[in-house]
């Protein structure tokens, strides 16, 4: 086995694909002598995928990244990175060449990736590709808050319950800001959308990378987390609440703090999208009951 497991070293090692294994985490576990060279990694580094990007971007180096905010490139492809079994897509590099990437997703949140150059295809090809593409990843983002938006998250919700009906269950969470609308009738829509970036920022930094947090519409939000007991469930949010709760977004107002609730449900092995969608959303009904600035379970 050892020496069978040599040998597929080897062999990454000496193709040209593009080959690395991220663990659940997003740390970089292993990466062939290609994928560092594309990456600038060095041998013995083992970054996250976050920080990975983040220098190279601000050295000029690696993918090319066409926006003015980097934050804002992370969230909206974070909210999509390692979400599904399987995902495939185009990738620029700065010096001008061109892959073509796919990311495998194991059940743990282990990660393959592998990548293979296609800088040869057409210019006029690569170019309808990638409009393609932008148009793909705009579908997907919510505008205001750049994580994703109602179908991309819906689409997880119905993963995450054709898992379940092999045994693997997993928990979804209605968030919604308390008190909202007193937000936007005092202060304005343009702190409330404030507000709302600085919710979809903060609660997206701590969301695991197997989980899919997005923005379905107003002050409500969604947390699909598969494989994940009601127990777990519950903790993790209970974090995000207690970081909220600190939040201070408003430079002109340093006192202004706000609150959200939440409703929790488990998924069960005949539960349609609406199923569980009702029964989490029954949860946060009853947590706006009890007081807001809360969790509920169903």
């Amino acid at each position: 086995m050892i020496e069978t497991f040599e040998q597929f070293l080897r062999l990454t090692h000496a193709t040209s694909a593009l080959i690395a294994v991220y663990d659940a985490d997003d740390r970089l576990r292993y990466a062939n002598d290609a994928f560092r060279s594309v990456y600038f990694i060095d041998a013995d580094e083992t970054p996250l995928w976050p920080d990975l990007m983040r220098r190279n971007f601000e050295l000029g180096r690696g993918t090319v990244i066409r926006v003015a905010d980097f934050d804002e490139w992370l969230r909206s492809t974070q909210s999509r990175r390692g979400k599904i079994g399987f995902r495939a897509f185009e990738t620029d590099l700065v010096d001008g060449r061109w892959l073509w990437m796919t990311e495998a997703v194991q059940k743990n949140g282990w990660m393959l990736c592998i990548a293979s150059d296609i800088t040869s295809l057409r210019a006029d090809e690569r170019s309808v590709r990638q409009d393609r593409d932008l148009a793909i990843k705009a579908s997907q983002t919510d505008e205001l808050t750049g994580v994703a938006n109602r179908r991309f998250v819906m689409a997880r919700i119905e993963d995450m319950l054709e898992c379940a009906q092999d045994g693997d269950a997993g928990c979804l969470a209605v968030f919604d800001i308390d008190n909202f609308k007193y937000i936007n009738d005092r202060l304005g829509h343009h702190i409330g959308d404030v507000v709302l970036r600085d919710f979809a920022h903060r609660i997206h930094q701590i969301v695991r990378r197997t989980d899919c947090f997005g923005r379905v519409g107003g002050e409500e939000f969604l947390l699909v987390m598969p494989r994940t007991i009601l127990a777990d469930a519950i903790v993790i949010i209970e974090r995000m609440l207690s970081i909220i709760r600190t939040c201070r977004p408003l430079i002109e107002l340093p006192d202004f703090s706000y609150t959200f609730s939440a409703g929790i449900a488990a998924s069960q092995a005949m539960d349609t999208v609406s199923d569980l969608y009702r029964r989490a959303d029954e949860a946060l009904y009853a947590a706006k009951l009890n007081g807001r600035d809360r969790a509920c379970a169903a």
